[in-house]
């Protein structure tokens, strides 16, 4: 009959059981930065998937009588400049002219 001995290590008392070598470190190391750039490449991309524009529809806006285009931009956009908010919201809404009519519903900007 034969019996597998497994026999443990000797192991001096006061030493420890384990010693890196230069090459070890320098392994150790590099494992170490290896991980750290996995988990900022991971943080990076997780951050940016959080500045992504929101989804949804856009801002929007029922023209009442008596607006204007310069009204609307002044009142939804107060902060901007009145003509380059006059302009957005023709371009948003593809619009020719300065005309619009009551009950028209207008595209606003995402930052009104």
């Amino acid at each position: 009959m034969v019996t597998n001995v497994v026999v443990a290590p000797r192991v001096r008392p006061g030493q420890p059981p384990l010693r890196l070598t230069r090459r070890g470190r320098a392994v150790v190391l590099g494992f170490l930065v290896m991980l750290a750039s996995v988990a900022s490449a991971v943080l990076f991309t997780t951050a940016s998937r959080a500045e992504q524009p929101p989804s949804g529809p856009p801002p929007s806006i029922v023209v009442r009588p008596g607006d204007t285009l310069w009204d609307i931009a002044a009142r939804t956009s107060p902060e901007r400049d009145g003509r380059a908010a006059v302009d957005e919201l023709r371009r948003l809404n593809g619009l020719s002219g300065s005309v619009v009519w009551p009950g028209d519903v207008l595209i606003l900007p995402r930052d009104a």
